[in-house]
């Protein structure tokens, strides 16, 4: 029988469980990119609510073993939510690698405009000649950097990789000016 003691104890667990695998797939991402003082913190905050909901649920689980049902949705829902979140998050850095057969100096003009630095190769396509773009730049950056090759050349060809260390000479330094980041951003 469900009352509403063990309705409310229910969706507390449900929440805490988003909010801690939140945290863990978001504390697994920054692991893989190296970013151990994020990784530490999210670690810390994520294994303090783990013991504080599993210690509830056996705690209680006997009595009301619908809580189970709660945890483990509070599980999968956290997934979904963590990749989610790490997603507008978008943390590290990515070599981004263009290929486009006529608009490579454009690109790189635009893009340079930006702030971010560019390096143009000329290349050879299965079909002939072609320009390759390389450039190092900020994850959360890649939409805009989409969107100014979509506008110059929609046929051409892009691939990401992450980057996991870059030397400081090539570090990329564009940052858009508008949103939340705006208010942090150094001058």
């Amino acid at each position: 029988r469900m009352n509403m003691h063990i309705l409310i104890a229910g969706l507390l667990i449900f929440l805490a469980r988003i909010c801690d695998v939140s945290l863990g797939t978001v504390r697994t991402i920054v692991t893989v990119q190296g970013r151990s003082i994020l990784a530490f913190i999210f670690g810390f905050v994520e294994v303090t609510i783990w013991i504080a909901v599993v210690s509830t649920v056996v705690y209680s689980v006997k009595e009301s073993p619908i809580l189970i049902f709660f945890y483990a949705l509070g599980f999968s829902t956290g997934n979904v939510v963590g990749i989610a979140l790490e997603r507008k998050l978008a943390f590290g850095l990515v070599v981004l690698k263009v290929m486009t057969r006529e608009k490579g100096k454009e690109i790189a003009e635009r893009i340079r405009a930006m702030g971010q630095p560019v390096t143009l190769f000329a290349g050879e396509g299965k079909e002939g000649p072609v320009f390759e773009l390389y450039m190092v730049c900020q994850r959360r950056n890649l939409k805009q950097f989409f969107q100014v090759i979509k506008e110059e050349d929609p046929n051409a060809f892009y691939i990401t990789e992450q980057a996991r260390e870059v030397s400081k000479g090539l570090r990329p330094i564009y940052q858009p000016v508008t949103g939340w980041r705006a208010i942090f951003k150094k001058k």
